[in-house]
């Protein structure tokens, strides 16, 4: 790996963050493309990388971040004076990030081997304003199947409320309370009401487990609290363990129709990551199981992915019977804002 490529990587990473609302992240990825790196294990592991180390590729900016901010979290002392809410200058930043390159070498290794999970609960904002859409078309309780489900953190997604304005969508005493920056027509009123769920991940993390919970944490960033206190309410709240498999293996069993439920399929900025001949499968098994659908039994599929636009997310709500496809909007990736243009 060039330093060139080094640097490449580290200031997308840093341009990436700021645009998602984190200065100290966009100076932390900055820092790492400009300054020279201590001589160890770290260093020589990074620079000797192969393959794509971008967040396009293998997220090692993102990887390494996760790393640092675990042993903040864990109370690193020289971390903990130039982490926010501190205000250190880059040059104190820097020192105290280079110090820990090398004297917590064999952590920041462990986490250089797995690539970053983030569970981020503010997705669920838009899993909010889809279950109520639902129950107001058809009427039935939902039966919810998601897919890259990480920690199961937004499984529960009708655990939590959504304030739009002067108005609450969800639940009535929920875990925890999202209030995005909403542009558009409100939700339906009606309330969706959910029987039974389950999630699959590659990865599964259980948010019971500390070091699991800490992964879960770690991936966020320390200038944001707002998404600290939230993934640890969604902590405090879950409850249903996440299935490790494959995406698609696990769901074809769950296609068949439960007569009195509407079976609802989602997933948040995962179904990207899956390979082609698996995203191909799955739209080929929903779609069949799509097709016996009544309005007895009906199927529906949401994604909140990147379609490769220039302003977050696109939200798509495919309904059958009918086979029906409604663009609902956008939303930001971490879910700060919504467009919602679903009538």
């Amino acid at each position: 790996m060039t330093p060139a490529a080094i640097q490449e990587a580290f200031l997308y990473q840093s341009k990436a963050c700021i645009s998602l609302g984190s200065p100290f992240m966009g100076r932390l990825m900055a820092l790492c493309a400009a300054m020279d790196w201590p001589a160890g294990l770290v260093t020589d592991r990074i620079f000797a990388w192969q393959g794509d180390i971008s967040p396009r590729g293998q997220s090692v900016p993102l990887r390494l971040a996760g790393a640092l901010h675990a042993l903040h979290l864990q109370g690193h002392a020289g971390l903990g004076t130039v982490y926010p809410p501190q205000d250190a200058t880059d040059a104190a930043l820097w020192n105290a990030v280079s110090t820990a390159l090398v004297s917590e070498a064999a952590h920041i290794n462990t986490w250089l081997d797995g690539a970053p999970q983030t569970n981020e609960v503010r997705r669920a904002t838009t899993l909010i304003a889809v279950g109520h859409l639902l129950a107001e078309r058809f009427g039935l309780p939902l039966r919810t199947s998601e897919l890259g489900a990480s920690g199961g953190l937004n499984l529960h997604w009708d655990a939590y409320a959504l304030a739009i304005r002067d108005q609450k969508f969800g639940a009535d005493d929920p875990a925890l309370t999202l209030s995005p920056e909403w542009h558009g027509p409100l939700p339906p009123a009606a309330k969706p009401h959910v029987t039974s769920r389950g999630g699959v991940d590659i990865n599964p993390l259980d948010p019971h487990s500390p070091a699991d919970a800490l992964r879960l944490q770690a991936y966020l960033w320390a200038d944001q609290p707002e998404r600290l206190d939230l993934t640890r309410a969604a902590i405090g709240a879950a409850q249903t363990p996440v299935d490790k498999g494959d995406a698609i293996d696990w769901l074809a069993p769950r296609l068949a129709h439960v007569p009195g439920q509407t079976h609802l399929i989602y997933s948040t900025v995962a179904w990207q990551y899956f390979p082609a001949e698996k995203q191909a499968l799955g739209t080929d098994l929903i779609a069949a199981a799509g097709a016996t659908a009544t309005q007895n039994t009906p199927l529906a599929w949401f994604s909140m992915e990147n379609d490769g636009g220039t302003k977050g997310a696109a939200l798509t709500l495919r309904i059958w019977p009918g086979d029906v496809t409604l663009h609902l909007g956008r939303a930001d990736f971490h879910g700060r804002w919504v467009e919602w243009t679903a009538t």
